[in-house]
Parts: structure tokens; sequence; C-alpha cells
């Protein structure tokens, strides 16, 4: 069994790397969508709200997917269909075409995102130790080499219908190969199944919240770190990329190494240390006169938050009978608070200015750090038997 969850763990940290990779390869070719259907911001806006939107909606229902046809199947089924809805948007003729190819993107990617978390969580049972961070920043590998390809791939002009249907093809091969060896998690006999559409209990709300404010902080600095270097300490476009560029390496470094800081202090010590950096970081930002000041406060920021939401899914995943339900919880509130991050940034800075926006961004990352114990180990019921029908 021990052996069975080694394999599991290099499998999964495989199905992380392509999931990564899919997301990273459709976010350097959105300039050429944008020009290819000749879409102004606003219709550009609207269309990239719609993974998201459909990510949310369809995350509740994995547990019971997950449930129904075992861990190892619905994890391999649900991140073939989001490789393969890779090459969609790409086909769109038409503005409503690309919203609805990027709904179904986003509700592939939620599910299969909940899938495969919940197989980090049972791999981490299996093991008897952190390896949730680790996974979560094999997801940033994928993503930076999937960035990569498509940035040599348009630097070549590459017609990005044939870029992403190449890397569909490859990453659905590359995926079905990992997932071989995951673990075939399957429900317990008579054990009652999740249901259809899962409302967060109170518990997983408890640990959402920390993983919005964690998730909040991060989409803030992913979309804000450029902007804020170049239009508040006056950096060049070359600097300000830099600054998002070392902001992402701080975050992948962190997760990598982070599985040997939480096998060492806990779990909730981690993630408290975690959101006062984070917070301190955001300080420094919102102080900073200069591009140096700000991409350290940057780094800070990164470095702060970059355990906190692989803890998150563990400690959901850990909360409920079965890891799929509290995963889906828990996915559900963190895609909302990246969803509503850049946008609430915009209207603070908006209404004041970026540096105060910075400072609403450090305190949500300190109610983050208060509210940590609510990731402390608990007792969890098993799952109720399911009633058998009389006169069966």
């Amino acid at each position: 069994m021990h052996t069975d969850a080694k394999r599991a763990r290099i499998a999964v940290a495989g199905v992380f790397a392509v999931h990564g990779a899919v997301a990273g390869t459709l976010a350097t070719r959105i300039p050429w969508l944008q020009d290819q259907l000749r879409l102004d911001s606003a219709a550009l806006g609207l269309a990239l709200l719609c993974p998201a939107l459909g990510a949310f909606v369809a995350m509740p229902m994995t547990g019971r997917l997950v449930h129904r046809y075992g861990g190892r199947a619905a994890t391999r089924g649900l991140l073939a269909l989001w490789c393969a809805a890779l090459a969609l948007p790409m086909l769109s003729p038409g503005l409503g075409w690309l919203c609805a190819a990027l709904l179904l993107y986003g509700a592939a990617a939620g599910t299969s995102d909940v899938a495969m978390n919940a197989q980090g969580v049972t791999v981490e049972q299996r093991l008897g130790r952190s390896v949730m961070s680790g996974l979560h920043g094999m997801w940033s590998v994928g993503g930076l080499v999937g960035a990569g390809a498509g940035t040599l791939a348009a630097g070549f002009g590459i017609d990005a219908r044939l870029h992403h249907a190449v890397a569909a093809l490859v990453l659905l091969a590359v995926g079905a190969v990992a997932g071989r060896a995951l673990l075939d998690t399957r429900p317990a006999p008579g054990e009652q199944a999740p249901p259809r559409f899962a409302v967060p209990s109170r518990a997983i709300a408890a640990i959402g919240v920390v993983g919005f404010c964690a998730t909040f902080a991060e989409g803030a600095g992913r979309n804000w770190a450029a902007v804020y270097v170049e239009e508040v300490t006056g950096a060049g476009a070359g600097l300000a990329a830099a600054c998002f560029a070392v902001f992402s390496l701080a975050m992948s470094v962190t997760r990598l190494a982070g599985d040997l800081v939480v096998d060492r202090f806990g779990p909730v010590p981690t993630v408290r240390a975690g959101g006062l950096l984070a917070a301190a970081g955001c300080a420094v930002v919102a102080l900073a006169r200069t591009p140096w000041q700000g991409m350290a406060g940057f780094v800070m920021l990164g470095l702060g938050v970059a355990v906190t939401v692989p803890l998150v899914f563990t400690a959901g995943g850990n909360a409920t009978p079965t890891p799929g339900e509290g995963v889906a919880g828990i996915a559900t509130i963190t895609y909302l608070s990246g969803l509503v991050a850049p946008a609430v940034i915009g209207w603070v800075a908006d209404a004041t200015s970026l540096p105060a926006a910075f400072g609403l961004i450090a305190a949500v990352s300190l109610t983050g750090a208060l509210l940590a114990g609510a990731l402390r180990p608990r007792p969890v019921m098993p799952a109720a038997p399911a009633r058998q029908r009389v006169g069966s």
C-alpha cells in the first residue's frame, strides 16, 4: 500500500503539472484571440470572466462524480476533458461562441482541479506526511512550461489554432500516462453519496475563509504587480514584467519546498506565519516609491501566500467523510475569491489609490492569519450508510 501511495504521489504530481500547462498555454495566446476576433477590452473582459463562472458552477458537482466513478477514473476523465477543451476557444468564430467555449473550458478546469486535489489529500493520508504544497508547486512548474512554449509559438508566428490543437494532443497523452498510477479510491459498501450539488458546510466555510483571504491576496499580486511598479514607482515595462516574474517564482519555489516546513511546524503555525509575512509584504508595497522596494514587497507577498491554499485544500479534504466533498467546497470558495479580487482592487484603486488598495490586501492577509486555527485537524464522522428501501 505504501509503495502504491509513493507511485500515486508521482502520478498526481504529473497530473498537477499537466493541469498547470493547460492554463499556461491559453494565457500566452489571449492577444492572438483578441486580434483574431477583433475584440475590444470590454468584450475580452466579458469573455475572460467565463472560465471562472464555468468553474464556480461546476465544482460543487465534482464530489458526486468522484464518488460514482472512483478517484482515478474521475480525475483522468476530467483532466482529459480539460486538455481537449484547450482547443475550443481558438476555433470560436465570434464572441458568443468564445464565451460558450470558455464556460466549458472553465467547468472542465474546475472539476478536474477538485478531483486532482482530492487525490492529493488521499495520497497525503496514505503517506502520513504533507505533499500538497509540492503538488501545487508542480502546477506552477507546468504553468511555466506551458507559458514558455506558448511564448515561443507566438514569437515564431505559429497560428494559435494549430498551436493549441497540438498542445491539447500532447497534454492529453501525458495526462493519460501520468494518471495510470493514481489511487483508485472507491466508496465503502453502503456509503452515502455526496449531494449532486454540494453546498459548503459550516466547517468547510470556516476553512474556506482562510483560503479566500490567501487567494484574494494572490490574485491581487498576480494581476497588479506589474501595473503597480509601473504606475506608482515609475518602472519601465521590462522591470514591471520582471516584478511579476519574481512574484511568480517566489510562489513556485516556496510551494516546492513548503512540505518540509509544514511537516516541521504544522499547518496552523505555517499559515499564520505566511499570513503575517504577506501582510508585511503588502505594507512594503503600499509604502514603496522605487521599483526595487515594490519588487521586494511582492516577493514577500508571494512567499507568504504560497503554501496557504494547498494547506486549505488538505484541511477541507480531511474535514469531510470523503475528500472530494470537502475539496469541492473549498475550491468553490477560493475560485470565488479569485473571481472578485482583481475587480475589487481595481474599484478601490480607482476610488482612492493603488497604495491604499494594497493596504486593504494587507488587512485581508492579516485576517487569514488570525483565522488560521480553522485548519487545525478535527475528528470527522464517517459517512452514513445509504438507507435501504423497504421491500427491495
